[in-house]
């Protein structure tokens, strides 16, 4: 029923809308499907036209309202630009989910070139500087909007990938900062740490850099999750997402929200 959705009349920009070609969903889209079914009129970006006009096709063909840009989070303009455009099509911001991340060419310190480790910090970290700098003279105006960051269970876990484990770390102490900073203005702020999930760029992404076998990929990786064994998938990073969004967490800010099955319960 309508009068149960969640977001209704609430306006959310999503970042990362788009996603690696794949068998499963990715945390953006599911985000924004879900988002859009509770109520919420969404604008959807990303850099990839093509996957970003997937997602939309997906929200407008359930008779949602969608509105998709393209943009790179690494530019300030582009930033910019988006909170301009989603100011233009609903006159509010109320939600920021910002889901991009890579993780491409990652590697020790030793063997990490210094412009990939740049590269992945800009994409993941300063991005979301940026995003989250373009809405808030917005959300301040209004006196309320809750940011959602994407970080990872990374951030926390012993792992060799020395700019993605940085960067998603520096993610919770941008959210803490940001949280704090703006608690008086009405705005709420946390962030997700999702662990080993089913999404398109955890598994061909990894399992085509890697070179193994995807359904390897898959076993290896379930067996490692101690609830279920099995990993989780997109729809449970939404939902997270949905609740931190939602006014029913209206009094929850600056948290690491684990979305991982147990697994940074296990230690060595």
């Amino acid at each position: 029923m309508a009068g149960d959705m969640r977001l209704k009349g609430k306006v959310a920009i999503i970042t990362g809308a788009g996603q690696t070609a794949g068998q499963t969903i990715g945390n953006g889209r599911a985000t924004a499907l879900l988002f859009a079914r509770e109520g919420a009129k969404v604008l959807i970006a990303d850099r990839n036209p093509e996957s970003l006009g997937e997602t939309q096709k997906l929200i407008t063909a359930e008779g949602h309202i969608c509105a998709s840009f393209e943009m790179d989070v690494t530019s300030e303009q582009d930033c910019i630009a988006m909170s301009q455009a989603c100011m233009g099509h609903w006159g509010q911001i109320d939600i920021l989910h910002n889901n991009v991340g890579i993780g491409t060419r990652d590697s020790s310190i030793s063997k990490l070139p210094l412009a990939d480790w740049q590269h992945i910090m800009d994409v993941n970290l300063t991005s979301m500087f940026l995003t989250c700098k373009s809405v808030l003279p917005q959300m301040r105006e209004q006196g309320s909007g809750s940011i959602i960051n994407i970080s990872s269970l990374a951030a926390i876990a012993a792992t060799n990938m020395v700019a993605y484990k940085t960067s998603k770390a520096g993610i919770m102490a941008f959210t803490d900062n940001l949280a704090i900073m703006n608690a008086r203005h009405g705005i709420r702020a946390n962030c997700i740490l999702p662990g080993l999930i089913d999404t398109p760029m955890a598994i061909e992404g990894i399992a085509a850099s890697r070179g193994i076998d995807r359904d390897e990929l898959v076993q290896t990786r379930n067996k490692s999750v101690p609830l279920r064994g099995k990993m989780g998938s997109a729809w449970d990073v939404a939902n997270a997402a949905l609740f931190l969004a939602s006014d029913d967490a209206s009094f929850i800010t600056g948290i690491h929200l684990r979305v991982d099955g147990g697994q940074g319960l296990k230690v060595g």
